[in-house]
């Protein structure tokens, strides 16, 4: 072996203390690559540093893969797939017992689990520990139960025929998953995948590869059988092997709308495997006149700076009415001076450090832009400290929507502030962008909230809350954010193929 929301809204939103004392520098078991339920090194001897975002310090060198070790992954996962194998021979309920083991190892290595994804990623351990580990079990358990339960049906046709749909596993699946919520997505990945019987070759992102690792081990340890979950750690380009492979059948991608249109055409360019992608967003929160403002301005922090702004569908385009605007504006501003940053293992800060420098430069630049184009900044704008990628709590005002940061995805902590007049115009003007991942209204009147819903063109629209994401309703983007479901019953299909059986019988009785 190579040993080199339960909806939870944390911090000050709903002073929810860490339960348990994390571990401030847990041991780093795993940096290899996991192919067959074996350990390896990468063939070419290449390794990348993963960084500690909150000090800019090398946590650990993990193995980088490139083709070679996609290859033998994909191949580990097509053996694993062949009829016969035990993993396709096995009981579709066995296949959730399997699921529930694993969760059951996360829920053991709770403190571990969140201790590492706070030195590797940076967010608070308070959100680790109460949000992304409990919620990845969630979703693992959800999906354990649907194993058994994604079943076809008999039809009726004319003639002297039997008819049915077999629902059968896509193959070999690549998942390929995001640095912002890295044990997450790979619940939200893992879980209908596995469910449904396929098999799976995963690239975590090179800033956050620990876990995803840490995981990958467990699942041996849960009886996952040999080639069923293969992990190859790397950068942008093992995951263009991945996805150029002609023997993967599918892709799933969490990432950026730029990225995603790369691994489109990858996939219709190979052998025109499926996809399914969560990219981008710039989403709308519209504030109404007659929301509480108490709730709508704290809710509306929390849509914003919520993983240190690091949510692909943070309410980053908040629109509120003309006649509360300046009031809500100074709370806003208020609010966001108050938000405590600094050592994400602490239990009282409220924002960690970005992912790493090149984010944090963008972020920076955004903000002059911003500022540049003549939005007003009421507070923030800089970076933070002298070590590490922390910026400041930023709040523009007198945003329009020509604005390039009215218009661009800038993945941190700078909250956009528009004015409206009537209900009619601001729908046109949340709906005039590229992406549609997810929308908010705040109102008590639910004649208008129904009337907002029906005209956001979104695949999830919130009332009077924000960031509301559960394993049992399906996620995923209109437009340019995206096509496809993840979570949910829906989130099933994409991991699913549907095959007609139609049988000559001899007689036939209704």
């Amino acid at each position: 072996m190579l040993r080199l929301l339960k909806n939870v809204q944390l911090s000050r939103y709903l002073s929810t203390a860490a339960k348990v004392q994390p571990e401030r520098n847990p041991a780093i078991l795993y940096t290899g690559i996991f192919i067959d339920n074996e350990w390896h090194r990468s063939k070419s001897g290449k390794t990348f540093p993963t960084i500690n975002p909150a000090t800019g310090e090398t946590i650990a060198e993990v193995q980088e893969g490139d083709a070679a070790d996609i290859d033998a992954a994909v191949q580990a996962a097509n053996k694993a797939f062949k009829f016969g194998s035990p993993w396709r021979t096995m009981d579709a309920s066995q296949r959730g017992v399997l699921l529930n083991k694993l969760a059951d190892l996360i829920e053991e290595n709770r403190t571990y689990l969140a201790s590492l994804e706070t030195l590797d990623n940076g967010k608070p351990y308070s959100s680790a520990y109460e949000f992304d580990v409990p919620q990845s079990i969630a979703t693992l358990r959800y999906y354990a139960g649907w194993a058994d339960k994604n079943h076809g049906q008999v039809i009726p046709i004319d003639g002297k025929y039997l008819a049915y749909t077999r629902h059968e596993p896509v193959g070999v699946c690549g998942q390929i998953i995001p640095w912002n919520f890295p044990l997450l997505m790979m619940a939200w990945k893992l879980g209908p995948a596995l469910a449904t019987g396929n098999v799976i070759v995963l690239k975590p992102a090179e800033q956050t590869a620990l876990t995803a690792l840490y995981v990958a081990q467990l699942s041996k340890d849960a009886g996952f059988p040999e080639g069923v979950i293969n992990v190859v750690p790397g950068n942008g380009k093992t995951g263009a092997a991945l996805v150029a492979h002609n023997l993967v059948d599918k892709i799933a991608f969490t990432g950026s709308t730029e990225v995603g249109k790369l691994i489109k055409q990858g996939a219709a360019m190979s052998n025109l495997k499926r996809t399914t992608l969560e990219l981008g967003g710039k989403s709308p929160n519209i504030i109404l006149s007659d929301a509480d403002l108490d709730h709508a301005v704290e809710t509306a922090h929390f849509a914003l700076f919520y993983n240190m702004g690091q949510c692909c569908c943070a309410g980053s385009r908040t629109f509120v009415a003309d006649s509360i605007y300046d009031e809500f504006v100074q709370r806003s501003a208020a609010r966001a001076k108050t938000r405590v940053v600094g050592d994400p293992f602490d239990e009282n800060v409220e924002q960690g450090p970005q992912i790493d420098a090149e984010q944090t430069n963008k972020i920076i630049s955004m903000i002059e832009t911003g500022k540049n184009q003549g939005a007003k900044l009421l507070a923030g704008g800089t970076k933070v400290g002298d070590k590490g990628y922390f910026v400041a709590p930023t709040v523009f005002a007198n945003v329009e929507d020509h604005m390039t940061i009215a218009r661009e995805e800038i993945f941190g902590p700078v909250q956009q502030i528009l004015k409206f007049s009537s209900l009619n115009e601001v729908i046109g003007r949340a709906n005039a962008t590229d992406y549609g991942l997810a929308a908010a209204v705040f109102t008590k009147d639910i004649d208008k909230a129904n009337y907002v819903i029906q005209r956001l063109r979104a695949g999830t629209v919130w009332v009077n809350t924000y960031n509301v994401l559960t394993p049992q309703t399906p996620f995923g983007g209109f437009k340019m954010s995206g096509h496809g479901r993840e979570l949910g019953q829906y989130g099933l299909e994409a991991y699913t193929e549907v095959k007609s059986v139609i049988m000559k019988v001899n007689e036939k009785n209704s």
